[in-house]
């Protein structure tokens, strides 16, 4: 594809886990192509210089980018950057121009379910985190956007996924378990929200060279596997 023929879009996309990853080249790809951004990350004072370079080049695209360093699975938090969305869209009359809502949020226990000694096993606390963070958030950031107005007709939900929802890794059943639940929600939303206009899909990029993926034990046989099997 050639410059001229580069794809060209407009309107703000949401991106979920925007400070690192797929979240970060998403947010300026979309950027590149003409989006403003509303990013969204969970980042201490030693990576927030990380967070301002994107914002910085997103910016020097000629775009806007509202970037908010919260816990995307509270409750609370995420009803106030929906809110101050809300208010920012209203204002700029821009309500219902939020085109794409990516989730692409790597946090979560890479503990076992059975361990020697058992109280190193995953904790229930460590696998409800998992799951809010890496599934259920899904669908309440979606029903924050839909039900707020902000995205409407011809809206993009995406979700990144991965081959370990259905495949047995080791240490990585939490992690499983949430993108198996996270492929789930993804096939109900596109069922409830097709009459609106609105889809839905997952995504699986395969192993990518990730923040996310080098915290996995074994990390360097997962990626020298992906290599012979392509």
């Amino acid at each position: 594809m050639t410059d001229a023929e580069a794809i060209r879009l407009h309107g703000w996309a949401l991106v979920l886990g925007a400070s690192s990853g797929f979240g970060e080249a998403t947010s300026l790809a979309l950027a590149r192509a003409g989006m403003n951004i509303f990013g969204v990350h969970l980042d201490r004072k030693a990576t927030q210089p990380n967070v301002e370079r994107i914002v910085g080049q997103i910016r020097a695209l000629g775009r806007d980018a509202r970037f908010f360093n919260i816990n995307a699975a509270d409750a609370a938090k995420r009803a106030e950057v929906a809110a101050e969305m809300q208010r920012l869209l209203e204002e700029r009359g821009e309500v219902g121009t939020v085109r794409i809502l990516l989730h692409s949020l790597a946090f979560g226990t890479l503990k076992l379910y059975v361990a020697e000694p058992m109280k190193d096993a995953v904790s229930q606390a460590q696998m409800d985190m998992t799951l809010d963070v890496m599934a259920h958030s899904l669908v309440y950031w979606t029903q924050e956007v839909v039900g707020r107005g902000l995205m409407g007709r011809g809206g993009r939900i995406y979700a990144m996924t991965s081959s370990g929802g259905a495949r047995v890794l080791p240490h990585y059943g939490p992690v499983s378990a949430a993108k198996a639940a996270l492929e789930s929600h993804i096939r109900q939303l596109a069922s409830e929200l097709a009459p609106r206009g609105i889809t839905a899909n997952s995504i699986r990029a395969g192993v990518t060279d990730t923040p996310a993926l080098q915290k996995i034990p074994g990390h360097d046989d997962i990626k020298a596997e992906a290599h012979r099997r392509n």
